[in-house]
């Protein structure tokens, strides 16, 4: 049985959740791998909108085994009540539904606290965080002080894990002018959420590599954009975790061989959230259109976003750098009735022509577009099922992305609705 990895192949909002849901219909498990609940995904199924952010998006399916990997920072009041809220909508979770990593870690008050800190105080540029706490969380992680789940079922590790932890954020929240953190009170609370997380707590690497050897089909499920990799995004306005695909084995723990198939989710026009380089962002008429017509606000901080032009040179970095076998193409009816259309094929650096994104923040800020321009079309391509539901300029316009990011089209979305999808060719195939 073949494993598949989506992965946002933009800055994100590329319409994974909707994929992913698709998908998850004939997967076993769906597994999310990186990121926080600074991430957020919106299903619409039969008119029902849910909108998640720590919940994979497998967990609106009856019958699947839903995952958050270790590769996960996880705020454990916000999951109970993220939980309580898709409860209340009808759908069933429990420990044979969902499950947590043991060694996933904790995003906890003070990280969010730290966060939004930072961000108030700092001169320099501001790097755009949502403030709910996912970089600090993993700067603790990396520091070998965070609380993990598996922490929460004993008492003298908690309190040794949080002792630990208050001496380093003690120290930082004094030179930000906030108070001490009451150590007392913290633990209060973790104890009162323990048994609400350790339900669902479990060997995740060791059920994935059962499941694996049962020939169950694993669907990883990332969260953000590539280009908001920590290592390959747009530094330093990225989020805090490796999103490529690569990530997928070491967020789970299972092994890289076991992936079969990268899908790429990539929007029919570029949208960003927050600050950072944006080589094709529209401040005009055209720009405006393509965030009213893509309903462009974030589902988790309710930003709204830039928009601009496709950028086929981000796109195909991207492709490389998680090794896309093939892409989704999203959102292509937001651009029904454009007289003309531009896709970027390359920066004009200080007169030379690169055909990548230069890493040197100075570079890319003095990066200019270099477009190709291509007939729009009038008809509606809203909710088409089928190549010959399109319009030819449509078809003609897809055709032109897969020759510029040398990857093909897998899956086409024509709408919000699981079933407005044209299937090219399936990632789950043997």
């Amino acid at each position: 049985m073949a494993n598949v990895v989506v992965v946002g192949a933009q800055w994100g909002d590329e319409g994974k959740g909707k994929i992913v849901d698709w998908l998850s219909e004939r997967a076993h498990v769906i597994c999310r791998f990186q990121g926080g609940h600074n991430a957020g995904h919106t299903l619409v199924i039969d008119g029902a909108v849910y909108k998640l952010h720590a919940l994979p998006s497998g967990v609106v399916r009856g019958g699947k085994l839903s995952v958050i990997g270790n590769g996960v920072v996880l705020d454990p009041w916000h999951l109970v009540d993220e939980i309580e809220t898709v409860r209340a909508q009808g759908v069933e979770i429990t420990p044979e539904t969902l499950m947590i990593a043991e060694n996933t870690p904790l995003i906890l008050p003070l990280h969010g606290e730290l966060d939004r800190a930072r961000e108030s105080h700092t001169a320099v540029a501001k790097i755009g965080t949502t403030g709910r706490g996912i970089g600090p969380a993993y700067e603790d992680k990396v520091g070998r002080r965070v609380v993990r789940v598996a922490d929460l079922a004993d008492e003298t590790t908690l309190k040794t894990r949080v002792d630990r932890l208050l001496v380093h954020h003690d120290a930082l929240r004094r030179g930000l002018g906030l108070e001490p953190v009451d150590r007392a009170a913290l633990l209060a609370d973790l104890r009162a959420v323990a048994p609400k997380i350790l339900e669902y707590a479990a060997p995740v690497w060791k059920v994935l590599n059962e499941r694996k050897r049962e020939g169950q089909r694993i669907l990883f499920e990332g969260a953000q954009g590539a280009l908001l990799d920590i290592d390959f995004g747009t530094y330093p306005f990225v989020t805090s975790s490796n999103v490529i695909a690569g990530q997928a084995a070491t967020g789970t723990g299972i092994g890289p061989g076991s992936v079969d198939f990268v899908l790429g989710i990539v929007k029919a026009y570029t949208t960003r959230v927050g600050e950072g380089p944006f080589p094709t962002e529209l401040l005009d008429e055209d720009g405006q259109r393509l965030g009213e017509r893509g309903h462009e606000f974030g589902t988790t901080t309710g930003r709204k976003r830039r928009c601009g032009w496709f950028d086929a040179v981000l796109v195909r970095q991207t492709c490389a750098t998680s090794g896309v076998n093939g892409i989704a193409l999203t959102k292509l009816d937001v651009l029904d009735g454009f007289e003309e259309l531009k896709i970027c094929t390359g920066y004009d650096l200080d007169g030379t022509k690169l055909d990548y994104l230069p890493t040197a923040a100075d570079q890319q800020a003095r990066a200019t577009p270099i477009y190709e321009t291509m007939a729009g079309w009038s008809a509606s391509t809203a909710g088409a099922r089928s190549w010959a539901d399109l319009p030819a300029e449509a078809i003609k316009y897809v055709r032109r992305i897969e020759e510029l990011i040398q990857c093909p089209v897998a899956l086409l979305s024509t709408s919000p609705e699981r079933e407005d999808t044209i299937l090219v060719t399936d990632p789950f195939a043997d």
